[in-house]
């Protein structure tokens, strides 16, 4: 996740990667605290969610940042509320069949 969270800052380099995983996890632990209860990588409107908040919260002087926080605040009440996020996952157990 971090390659496409570099991309969407347009940072072709590795220097802020640290700054950027704590981002990462910090808005990960925000949505489990926000009811989120699956946060899948590979999920679009997770990686939204990540992006956005990376956004609002990368650098010093970010003028967009507030716009940024807004939408990401409205991705994660979306999220917080539907019901395909916010269920803790079902592990499926297969018995063995009798006889067998």
């Amino acid at each position: 996740m971090i390659e496409s969270i570099r991309n969407a800052l347009r940072i072709k380099n590795i220097v802020f990667d640290e700054e950027i995983t704590d981002l990462i996890e910090a808005c990960k632990l925000d949505l489990s605290i926000s009811g989120v209860k699956i946060i899948d990588d590979t999920d679009p409107l997770i990686k939204q969610a990540v992006k956005t908040y990376v956004k609002a919260n990368f650098g010093l002087d970010n003028k967009d940042g507030e716009k940024y926080m807004e939408s990401y605040e409205a991705i994660k009440r979306h999220l917080a509320l539907c019901g395909d996020y916010n269920v803790e996952p079902i592990e499926v157990i297969v018995l063995p069949e009798e006889g067998v």
